[in-house]
This record gives C-alpha cells, sequence and structure tokens, in this order.
C-alpha cells in the first residue's frame, strides 16, 4: 500500500525515475526508453520494478511488443512532465538570468491568430527584450494542446473543445473567427455582386477534413438553407495546397476570414461575397492550470492580450 505520509514520494523519488517513467510512456518500448537515458535495458527494467514497489501499484502494463502506461502510469507521468518541465525552465531562466535574458518562451498558435495576432505580439516582445528566445509552432489545437501537455509550449493560442480537460487548463478568451470563401483571381463568380448559396451548391470546393468543427458547420450552413452539402470536394487544412490549387481551377475554398485576408492582401486569392454563416467558436489563451510560468512567457501573454485586444477591438467575448 502506499505510504500516505505527508512528503514521502517528495523524499524517495529519484529524477531518474521520473525521466525513466516519461520515457517508457513516449516510446512505448523500453529498449528504446532505457537508450534514451543511456542506460541498459537490465537497468531499466530494475527501476521500474523498484518505482511499481515502492508506490505499491503496476504502472505500465506489459506487452509482447511493449510497455502501456495503466491508470496510475498516467497519473504519474503526467505528474513527472510537470516536475521535469519545472526543473527545465528553472535551469533556463538561471541560465538567463546569469547571461542578463528573460529567457525562452515557446508558444502555439492555430493558424488564424497565427497570422494575425502573433506576429505583433512577438515584435513587441523583441523590441522590450531582445534577447528572449522564442519558439513559433502552427498547429491545431489538439495538437498544440498535446504539445501544452507535455511541456513542450507555454501558451497556445487556440480553442477548446469539450474533449479538453478544462480543469487542467485555463484559459482566457479572446476573439471569434469568421468565415470566407476565396476563389482565385480572375474567377466567374466575381464580379456578380453577393452570391447565394444555391449558385455555389454543386462548385467544386475546397474543404476542412471530415470530423472537424468547420466542416460540420460548412455542410450545416447548406442544410439549414434546405440544401445538401457540395460532393464535388477535395479535404485538406495545408494552406500552401490550397492557394496553389486555387490558382491553377475554379474551386472555392474556405478558410478562416483572419487567413483569408492575408491571402488576399497578397494577391494570392480574392475573397467571394458569399455570406458564409459557418463562424467558428472563440479562440483565446491557454496554459496549464498547475505551472507556474516564466517572466518570458508572462511578457509573452501579457503581448498577446495586447495585440488581440488592439486587432479585434474587444475586451471580452460577447
Amino acid at each position: 500500500m502506499l505510504n500516505t505520509n505527508p512528503g514521502y514520494l517528495r523524499t524517495r523519488l529519484r529524477t531518474r525515475q521520473l525521466l525513466l517513467a516519461v520515457a517508457l510512456a513516449e516510446e512505448g518500448n523500453i529498449h528504446r526508453a532505457a537508450a534514451a537515458l543511456n542506460m541498459t535495458q537490465p537497468a531499466a527494467s530494475k527501476m521500474l520494478r523498484e518505482l511499481e514497489d515502492m508506490l505499491d501499484v503496476i504502472l505500465f502494463e506489459r506487452m509482447p511488443r511493449g510497455v502501456k502506461p495503466t491508470f496510475y502510469g498516467d497519473a504519474l507521468v503526467r505528474h513527472a512532465r510537470a516536475v521535469l518541465g519545472s526543473l527545465d525552465q528553472a535551469q533556463e531562466e538561471l541560465i538567463a538570468l546569469r547571461a542578463g535574458r528573460l529567457g525562452h518562451v515557446a508558444v502555439g498558435a492555430i493558424t488564424s491568430p497565427g497570422v494575425r495576432v502573433l506576429p505583433a505580439a512577438i515584435a513587441a516582445v523583441k523590441r522590450m527584450h531582445a534577447n528572449v528566445r522564442i519558439t513559433v509552432e502552427i498547429d491545431t489545437s489538439n495538437v498544440l494542446l498535446e504539445r501544452l501537455e507535455q511541456d513542450k509550449l507555454d501558451v497556445v493560442l487556440g480553442r477548446l473543445s469539450a474533449e479538453h480537460d478544462k480543469l487542467r487548463l485555463r484559459y482566457e478568451p479572446l476573439a471569434g473567427e469568421p468565415v470566407n470563401a476565396v476563389v482565385r483571381r480572375g474567377h466567374p463568380l466575381l464580379g456578380k455582386g453577393e452570391i447565394a448559396l444555391p449558385e455555389v451548391q454543386r462548385s467544386a470546393w475546397i474543404v476542412p477534413p471530415a470530423g472537424s468543427v468547420l466542416r460540420h458547420r460548412f455542410e450545416l450552413m447548406f442544410q439549414r438553407a434546405s440544401l445538401a452539402p457540395p460532393s464535388n470536394v477535395v479535404e485538406t487544412a495545408a494552406l500552401l495546397f490550397i492557394t496553389r490549387a486555387i490558382e491553377k481551377s475554379e474551386m472555392i475554398a474556405v478558410l478562416a476570414a483572419d487567413v483569408a485576408r492575408y491571402y488576399a492582401e497578397h494577391g494570392l486569392v480574392e475573397i467571394l461575397p458569399l455570406p458564409m454563416e459557418c463562424r467558428m467558436d472563440d479562440f483565446g489563451l491557454i496554459t496549464p492550470a498547475d505551472k507556474l510560468l516564466s517572466p518570458a512567457a508572462e511578457l509573452m501573454i501579457d503581448a498577446l492580450r495586447t495585440a488581440s485586444h488592439e486587432t479585434y477591438r474587444l475586451s471580452t467575448i460577447t
């Protein structure tokens, strides 16, 4: 039975054991986990047995081709990542402070605010503190939140859905996300005034992948107009492919309004005068609820908040 005395794990657990638990979860194989930690497999197996004996639970299910965290293992790995992330953060901050810097911040963003908000925020941080090291990732909210859980990101500019554990995340809404339909320059539908859905129901569309929130709302938009959703579709979220495919065809693409305006300003697309009643949910600042943010992360969050409010002229989501 696990010792319930206060401070038991604090005095018994070793950093190496936490590293092993995380490596096993990420590698799914004790041999690869041992290699990642520069250990022999027998030494890693012994350390795992000692850790399980100390905690009096099975942390990893042994399978023919690897290992898989149990319910207990998932809990330990989650906390191990937080502890190890804090230690890494402490080392970075100490090194940075010694060198006269504020350290490093890793920020992730979905495409729309990544195009419209993040560059201005980063420029503001760099104007104030040129030596802050900034890492940027642009991806979907689910991918970014997974990276946040793994302590590979400090803050995410994205959106939460019902599947995310809101008790372990802080969320500050910033703005909503309207959608536009875009086409190539010189497209036959341009120059005709406002277009209605029936006129494009049979057109070829580039749409978000099946199962995404925007795809569902795109199809619902047609259904609410008593129309069948377009069947002539190409499914992708790859922006470089979308802009190139539009350039070479008569297809219509669905893009977040900020992204559509960005590409339109650079002459890559034209925004179609088609009302798009498939607005995305709001996005906002997401940080771990149980993690102490570094000075660099706090600076970035303040800059993102300011840039968002200046960009969208909003103080709250209504």
